[in-house]
């Protein structure tokens, strides 16, 4: 069953095309991630979704709700954490979580059960400002006012943007359990590492989805030789194999960099261009490609 069906969404503000023609499909209970850089329309297409924009063409379905005509039920049954914090920051954290439990007319002890996972992370501040949290006590703040009402799709737009790497991974780790509570998530992330912790992920560039597939079978599925290469002078690298003829591209991806070919070439080839231009302490050497190298490549 559909938890989330968009037929043709598009958007524009202006001469700006924020949206264009989206389809997608996503199940119940799933994990989705809508990845791609800033800019690329995720969060226009989220608030689409979350009854807080019209869309300019196309329709949609949220758990089987009209997102124009049946904006009321959605908003009764959607979680949704923005990108930018926006809980009441002169509110205490249990002040927080009260107010938005009221407004959907229930209590923190009556789903309890649903927050407690995260709720006993930041029971100790619970007397404290939301203003005056850290980054991932107020992640987590949010992400349990936005499920105070057990809501049956969850919207997480660009959830760990600006937090710890700590934090991070505790989050996934929270989402993993809420999916086993079979609620839908949609999150957003500019992290292609992040990627791999969802079922399946859309591939967002200007407004546009390039592609939709479990992270496994998009890498799977790279159509190209790729080698991991590095050596002393980092800059100079990358200028000269923009230069070697048999690259089809090539970018920085950590301590090294990564070099995709046009054509199966042997490594020794490699490493022998780069010694004619006085290179040392090359390493160069076949790798799997990633999230990263599939979005740069489509």
């Amino acid at each position: 069953m559909n938890s989330i069906q968009v037929n043709g969404i598009s958007k524009a503000y202006g001469k700006v095309q924020a949206v264009q023609d989206i389809h997608l499909d996503i199940q119940s209970g799933e994990l989705f991630g809508l990845i791609g850089p800033d800019g690329a329309g995720k969060t226009t297409l989220f608030r689409i979704l979350a009854t807080l924009l019209l869309a300019d063409a196309g329709d949609a379905t949220v758990a089987g709700w009209d997102v124009v005509r049946d904006f009321r039920q959605i908003r009764r049954h959607l979680g949704y954490m923005p990108g930018r914090f926006s809980l009441y920051q002169d509110l205490t954290v249990e002040e927080n979580l009260r107010f938005f439990a009221t407004i959907f007319g229930t209590s923190i002890e009556e789903n309890y059960d649903l927050i407690k996972d995260i709720y006993q992370q930041i029971e100790p501040f619970r007397k404290r400002r939301a203003g005056q949290l850290s980054g991932g006590m107020k992640q987590k703040l949010a992400l349990s006012c936005a499920l105070i009402h057990a809501p049956r799709v969850l919207f997480l737009d660009e959830p760990t943007t600006g937090v710890d790497a700590v934090s991070r991974q505790e989050f996934w780790e929270m989402l993993q359990r809420l999916k086993a509570k079979n609620i839908t998530i949609l999150v957003s992330t500019p992290y292609m590492d992040e990627a791999q912790l969802c079922d399946r992920i859309g591939l967002i560039r200007q407004g546009r989805i390039l592609s939709v597939a479990p992270p496994d079978e998009l890498t799977a599925a790279y159509p190209h030789p790729l080698f991991e290469v590095g050596a002393q002078n980092r800059y100079q690298l990358l200028q000269d194999l923009r230069e070697y003829s048999p690259t089809r591209s090539v970018f920085p991806f950590g301590e090294f960099l990564h070099l995709s070919t046009r054509h199966p070439v042997d490594p020794m080839d490699i490493r022998e261009f780069l010694a004619a231009r006085q290179h040392r302490e090359v390493v160069v050497r076949p790798t799997e490609a990633t999230v990263e190298d599939c979005f740069m490549n489509l």
